[in-house]
């Protein structure tokens, strides 16, 4: 997958921007943070990891 698309996904389910790390994106929702490797694609199975621990739908 995409970093973008991963991005977008965490971003419509309410996480922002937060800052960058020294290898990650940190992304926030209240209490939830999600660190997202910077690269352009991410493996698929850490992607839907991600994205299943959010209860986000691919």
């Amino acid at each position: 997958m995409k970093q973008r698309e991963l991005v977008n996904k965490l971003i419509s389910a309410g996480f922002s921007f937060e800052r960058h790390g020294g290898n990650h994106d940190i992304y926030r929702r209240g209490s939830d943070i999600e660190k997202v490797p910077r690269h352009k694609e991410i493996n698929e199975k850490l992607a839907r990891a991600i994205l299943k621990k959010w209860r986000i739908e691919l």
